[in-house]
C-alpha cells in the first residue's frame, strides 16, 4: 500500500468516531458482502484499537432459518493468523438462539498479503418457528491487547419466504 493511500486511509478514519466499523465496512467491500469483524490495526495504530466501542447492526431474518451475523479472525502484520479473539453472548435473544462455528477463511489481497487462510469464528442467529417479532442481543467480542467491542443486534423476523400468511 502506498504512502500517500495510507495517509488519506488514517485521515479519513480520525474524522470518524467509529474506527472499526469504517475497517469493517472496506474489508466487507473487500472481501465481498460479509459481516466482517476484522480489526487490522497497522492503519490507525494500536492507540486507536484499544478502545472499547460499540457497533449497532439490524438484521431483517425469516423464522425458523439460520443466517450469519458476524465473521471474527486475526491477522498479523506478516500476514499469519493472530489469536482469535473471545465472544461472549452478554444479551440472549428472547425470540431465537446464537451458535458459533469455527471455520477457515480464505482472503486474498488483504493489505500486503495476497493470499492468507486464517482460522475464526463464525456466529449464526436462528429465529424461532412461527415468529414474527423482533428481537435484540448483544455480544462481547474481546480481541488480543485488551481490545473490545460489543456489537448490538436488532432482529426484525418475518415469516419464512414462500411460507405466506396461513388462513
Amino acid at each position: 500500500m502506498s504512502v500517500r493511500l495510507r495517509q488519506k486511509i488514517q485521515a479519513l478514519l480520525w474524522s470518524h468516531l467509529g474506527v472499526q466499523e469504517i475497517m469493517a465496512q472496506i474489508l466487507t467491500r473487500i472481501l465481498g458482502r460479509l459481516t466482517v469483524a476484522v480489526f487490522l490495526c497497522a492503519f490507525v495504530g494500536d492507540h486507536v484499537c484499544a478502545q472499547t466501542n460499540s457497533i449497532a447492526r439490524e438484521l431483517k431474518v425469516a423464522s425458523g432459518r439460520e443466517v450469519r451475523v458476524g465473521i471474527y479472525t486475526s491477522m498479523r502484520a506478516d500476514c499469519t493468523a493472530g489469536p482469535l479473539p473471545a465472544i461472549r453472548l452478554s444479551v440472549a435473544p428472547n425470540h431465537g438462539t446464537i451458535a458459533v462455528r469455527r471455520a477457515t477463511i480464505k482472503a486474498t489481497n488483504v493489505k500486503q498479503c495476497l493470499a492468507a487462510e486464517l482460522p475464526a469464528f463464525v456466529a449464526f442467529y436462528r429465529a424461532k418457528t412461527d415468529s414474527s417479532t423482533e428481537d435484540r442481543f448483544e455480544l462481547e467480542v474481546s480481541f488480543a491487547a485488551d481490545r473490545k467491542q460489543i456489537q448490538r443486534f436488532h432482529v426484525i423476523i418475518s415469516i419464512g419466504a414462500g411460507e405466506g400468511q396461513r388462513i
